[in-house]
């Protein structure tokens, strides 16, 4: 067939175009994007060092103090997914603006709060600030690195500032309020906004869905009573063991994510798109995620308590030498990247991820009572295997979701983590304290079977060899729940080193959407 010229028209299909590389520019931004990211990661353990000091000031109640301390977490796993799919709506760029002002201003109240009540508040504020950043971040960067090598360095870097930002907080609290008072760890966090809120106009593109329909306030609510129960329980279970409030609390907390999902199913403009799971690869990314985390928290709760309770370190040397393993986490997700972009299968790089976690846990699985190069090499190894995972697993599930879900894909990979690390504290923590419970002799006072810190207390009231017999029995009973805990950990991340191989290895990525 020939045209009115007398050619015969082409029948080459037109070159795909190549995504635009990211340049000074971007990588700017990103820097600036990193700062409100460390700083929301760091703040959920900011308070760890700072408590006593904000104890004898402000003299909460028992329950404020407990308030205190979780309500950030608590507000921001509850509106991560209500503020990705904001996002979406009136623009990541703007969410990320207002949830810094909002951040600022609320840091600014938490450093000079005259009672327990305002530093409460401001507090929430702080988790509802956290909860636009969080995604906002991730939503940006998915629309800035276009390029699938640029991005997914990119995204490594942004999986190592959040996985160091939880060590680095107890740490920097630490510091500043031994040569501060206790509001320098909320005014910290002052510099950083500010320069977020200078520069992002400059330097962050604006970015929001095209027709994301109207917003489905019925979800929020929704949401926020699936996820903020389950929460809540499983993180009381593993200091307070299987009390019915908590396990009614779980229960609950599952009803309303089954209203959550129907209401998702049959909205006309759902708050979690249910199009957006099946993506090819999204799922799959977002269950080995909370497998991830699962992995990450699970182990923390022994390694922090086995430092301090067994070891006998100060809070805040424990801090410091935690700060060893965290050294290695820089390191790891480039070089997962790395192997990808020349050519490694990506499920067989997150299947090794996996499996490098589960033989940290194998190594933690051999610490004894004076173990303290072992347990931190383990801690190292494991985190290594994580960050590996996540930046992987990241990558995947923000490359495979459309651009104008953005906000909404990352604030669901957030709230995955969020789940995955209560679980895993629940999980292993439980089987951990079985079997310190089953290490400790029937003769023990009752405080001292129950936990680690019960003898420690117990202990301090005893005369001579009384005290320190039951001190060792209780770190020998500790480490052994902390052995069989690891065992438990590495059989997991084994299964899920499997599942990684075969659910990923033949999910490729296209170079954009």
């Amino acid at each position: 067939m020939t045209n009115p010229t007398g050619t015969v028209p082409s029948t080459t299909t037109p070159a795909t175009p190549t995504p635009a590389r990211a340049g000074r520019r971007e990588w700017t931004a990103l820097g600036v994007l990193m700062l409100p990211l460390l700083l929301v990661s760091m703040d959920v353990s900011v308070l760890y060092f700072a408590t006593p000091a904000i104890s004898a000031d402000l003299r909460p109640s028992g329950t404020q103090q407990l308030w205190i301390y979780d309500i950030y977490g608590f507000v921001l796993a509850g509106l991560l997914m209500t503020m990705g799919s904001l996002g979406d709506r009136i623009g990541r760029r703007r969410l990320l603006l207002m949830g810094a002002a909002a951040f600022g201003g609320a840091s600014l109240l938490a450093a000079y709060a005259d009672s327990a009540g305002t530093l409460i508040a401001a507090r929430a504020v702080l988790g509802i600030g956290g909860a636009t950043l969080m995604p906002s971040t991730m939503a940006l960067l998915r629309t800035m690195f276009t390029d699938p090598g640029q991005r997914a360095k990119a995204i490594g870097l942004w999986s190592g500032v959040m996985t160091g930002g939880i060590a680095l907080g107890s740490v920097m609290s630490g510091v500043l309020v031994e040569h501060f008072w206790w509001g320098s760890v909320f005014l910290v966090n002052l510099p950083a906004m500010v320069l977020l809120l200078v520069l992002g106009p400059v330097l962050l593109p604006e970015s929001r869905s095209a027709d994301p329909g109207r917003f489905d306030w019925v979800s929020v609510p929704l949401s926020m009573a699936a996820v903020l129960p389950v929460i809540y329980g499983l993180k009381e279970i593993p200091s307070e063991g299987w009390h019915p409030l908590y396990v009614v609390s779980v229960t609950v907390g599952l009803l309303f994510a089954a209203l959550f999902v129907h209401r998702q199913r049959t909205a006309a403009s759902p708050l979690i798109p249910p199009a957006l799971l099946k993506g090819r690869g999204f799922t799959p990314a977002l269950v080995l995620t909370l497998v991830s985390a699962f992995g990450m928290m699970g182990s923390a709760i022994f390694t922090t308590q086995y430092l301090q309770s067994v070891l006998g370190k100060s809070p805040l040397q424990a801090a410091l030498w935690s700060l060893l393993p965290s050294v290695l986490i820089g390191v790891a997700g480039p070089v997962a990247t790395v192997l990808v972009q020349r050519g490694a299968n990506r499920g067989y790089v997150v299947a090794a991820g996996f499996a490098v976690t589960a033989a940290g846990y194998v190594l933690l699985g051999f610490a004894g009572t004076d173990s303290l190069w072992l347990v931190l090499a383990a801690a190292g190894i494991l985190a290594c295997g994580v960050v590996m995972v996540m930046s992987q697993l990241t990558d995947l599930a923000m490359s495979t979701a459309p651009v104008e879900r953005a906000g909404t894909a990352s604030s669901l990979l957030e709230t995955a983590t969020e789940f995955g690390g209560a679980l895993g504290m629940a999980v292993l923590g439980s089987v951990g304290t079985a079997l310190y419970r089953h290490g400790m002799p029937a003769s023990a006072p009752a405080p001292a079977q129950e936990t680690l810190g019960g003898a420690l207390a117990t202990a301090a009231h005893l005369p001579g060899r009384a005290g320190e017999s039951l001190l060792a029995t209780a770190r020998e009973a500790f480490t052994s729940g902390m052995q069989g805990a690891a065992i438990a950990g590495a059989v997991l991340l084994a299964l899920a080193a499997a599942g990684a191989a075969a659910s990923l290895r033949r999910i490729e990525v296209a170079d954009d959407k």
